[in-house]
């Protein structure tokens, strides 16, 4: 019994190696920072000759005890805990094109693939933390699918999650990025995608025939981190909004990630403005700053 401990501790090792280097081969294929590119390699190629289980250094000091590794920082820490935890990294999914918040969803109790599609097309949220707030704000219970009994359970098994993220020490979300920067981010994917310059990849939704059509950019705005791509969700194809809907993944150096959408407004003063989902005011403000000191 005790082998058989030992031996899944290494395998997890392993496991963990396979998926900094497949990441590391992504950014590396898809033009992204070569610092970040050099730090995922190197982290894998020492993780890869360490005769200990990382699930006994983490178990011995949370993420702390990884960072103190050599060539661990907090990002690929984060990313170490994930994949303990979970068995899957989600930045590798977001390389590869299969981002997709209705599957998050689905590690909720009570919450199954109608419901999480459900949440992800009327609620335009994708994050278990912009769910707990929904779920505690009274958006959640106006879902069909959501009576009193099964929103109590939602919000009581996010407390759970999302509690157990914090005691495992998984760095906390990056803060936003200036609301200029996430916007110009979007400028530059669009005009990149439509001129041809950026890297396609094959995503693994909604593409039977693995064609590459899917441009991916990353990119550097000061110490922050982008990859953005069109969205690539049942409701965007469905809506035909795939080349408009644009998902945003930051994250900054030594922190978390997060994500975020960009769509054009289509109703009240930001008609045929570039907003990003959730700041609306914040977009409301940027775009009155701009006008107050552009020329007459």
């Amino acid at each position: 019994m005790m082998s058989d401990t030992i031996a899944k501790m290494h395998q997890d090792n392993r496991v963990i190696v396979a998926k900094l280097g497949e990441v590391a081969d992504l950014l590396d294929q898809q033009g992204a920072d070569p610092f970040r590119v050099r730090a995922y390699r190197e982290a894998a190629a020492y993780i890869s000759d360490l005769p200990m289980p990382l699930r006994t250094v983490f178990a011995s000091g949370g993420s702390r005890a990884l960072e103190a590794l050599p060539t661990i920082g907090p990002s690929i820490a984060t990313a170490i805990i994930e994949i303990l935890q979970t068995g899957d990294l989600r930045l590798r999914d977001t390389l590869r094109g299969g981002l997709d918040p209705e599957t998050l969803f689905q590690t909720v109790p009570q919450i199954g693939p109608h419901l999480a599609a459900i949440i992800h097309d009327r609620l335009d949220i994708n994050t278990l933390e912009a769910l707990e707030v929904a779920a505690h704000d009274g958006r959640l219970a106006e879902l069909p699918g959501f009576g009193p009994r099964r929103v109590r359970g939602v919000q009581y098994a996010l407390a759970e999650l999302l509690a157990r993220r914090k005691r495992i020490g998984a760095a906390p979300l990056s803060p936003n990025p200036p609301i200029a920067q996430t916007l110009d981010v979007d400028r530059e994917y669009r005009q990149r995608a439509a001129d041809g310059s950026l890297p396609m990849i094959a995503p693994q939704r909604f593409n039977p025939d693995q064609r590459a059509w899917l441009p991916i950019l990353h990119t550097e705005r000061g110490d922050w981190h982008f990859t953005a791509l069109y969205s690539n969700t049942l409701q965007a194809h469905r809506l035909q909004r795939t080349k408009d809907w644009i998902v945003i993944r930051y994250e900054k150096d030594n922190e978390g990630a997060a994500q975020c959408t960009v769509v054009t407004e289509h109703r009240g003063d930001l008609a045929g403005k570039r907003v990003i989902r959730g700041h609306e005011a914040a977009c409301a403000d940027h775009y009155a700053k701009e006008r107050a000191v552009s020329p007459q």
